[in-house]
């Protein structure tokens, strides 16, 4: 359709509902039958309609609060790189009387997440950004979010049965299918796989690291022949529990050649593999941690699955203040791509120009 100004009596008209019906769904105000709904979205899309952002911005006396719930951060791991996003969205929507107002708790803790919960609960607030953790304690939560009909995004891990406005995010599973096919590409007969795990791997704040895990076994359960597959479990903080760990694991076993890791931790094997010399056929792990990064320039790791943790940030954000402040639809679902990031690539990525 041609570019032009639309009204609300034009929007009425050829969508077939009343102005009244229209102007509802622009405003987000509730009371419009599905299939009426239907139609002036249908319309809204046909004629690309955007509502005047500045005019909204200017005119709005309402202030809205987003609150997010992320874990605990340091300079340039994982988190930090979400609250970047966050911080820029904040930026960007500061016109349109957005603030932001963190809650943050320790990430395999589930008192800290508990109470996080309970702290969100207490706050005035529009919408909740949502890194998900234990399962029990956000569902306690995004039942009393939909009970006080605030809406709230996932970012990073999704809890299915709830009722999230979206969920920004990798698809966990299929990364971990693509981690072994990319392994795969380099097994010969006779190799071994080693499967390197954390000491709380059956936590319930792990499920992000399971499901990855769950992709990686069905990859090979699809395939004709597969290798000796070892488990080895490391600590998450002990750096010498660890060393005598693989010390008597690489004693034993040397021909595992090929390794994944699925949380963030790959420069815990990459930097014990660096410190005795020794090198894998195939490292694959997920993260661009700096400590990571330098591992696979160096050599140790050969593949880096990037999730894009600062655009899942920016886009949670950025997904609230259509619905909220804008009054448009968002989609349930945006997935985010499954980067693999080698040595010679490395230096060109970024996620923000």
């Amino acid at each position: 359709m041609e570019t032009k100004n639309y009204t609300i009596k034009d929007i009425a008209r050829m969508a077939g509902v009343s102005a009244g019906t229209v102007d509802r769904v622009l405003h987000n105000r509730g009371d419009v039958s599905a299939g009426s709904l239907e139609k002036v979205r249908r319309v809204l899309d046909a004629i690309h309609y955007q509502p005047n952002m500045f005019a909204i911005g200017l005119a709005a006396k309402k202030h809205y609060r987003f609150v997010c719930i992320i874990p605990y951060y340091i300079e340039h791991d994982y988190w930090h790189s979400v609250a970047q996003g966050i911080d820029r969205a904040a930026q960007e929507l500061k016109p349109f009387n957005v603030s932001i107002d963190y809650l943050y708790y320790q990430h395999t803790d589930e008192d800290s997440y508990q109470k996080a919960c309970i702290q969100c609960r207490d706050r005035e607030m529009d919408a909740v950004l949502i890194a998900p953790n234990f399962r029990e304690e956000t569902e306690l939560l995004t039942s009393y979010l939909e009970e006080q009909a605030i809406p709230y995004t996932f970012i990073d891990f999704n809890i299915e049965q709830t009722h999230a406005l979206c969920y920004i995010g990798q698809n966990s599973r299929m990364s971990g299918y693509i981690a072994a096919k990319i392994l795969m590409n380099h097994y010969r007969k006779g190799e071994e796989l080693v499967l390197f795990l954390n000491n709380q791997k059956n936590s319930p704040a792990e499920i992000q690291m399971q499901r990855r895990l769950e992709g990686f076994m069905q990859y090979l359960s699809e395939i004709e022949e597969t290798p000796t597959v070892h488990d080895v479990v490391l600590d998450k903080e002990d750096s010498w529990t660890n060393r005598e760990t693989l010390d008597s694991f690489f004693a034993e076993h040397a021909q595992a050649v090929l390794g994944a890791v699925f949380n963030s931790r790959v420069y815990q094997v990459a930097e014990y593999l660096h410190e005795t010399h020794r090198r894998m056929k195939g490292l694959v792990g997920y993260d661009l941690l700096k400590r990571n990064v330098d591992r696979l320039k160096s050599g140790e790791v050969n593949y880096l699955i990037g999730q894009r943790p600062a655009m899942q940030g920016y886009g949670g954000i950025k997904a609230l203040s259509s619905y909220v402040v804008f009054k448009r639809p968002v989609e349930p679902k945006k997935y985010m791509p499954i980067d693999i990031l080698i040595k010679d690539n490395i230096d060109f990525y970024f996620e923000f120009e």
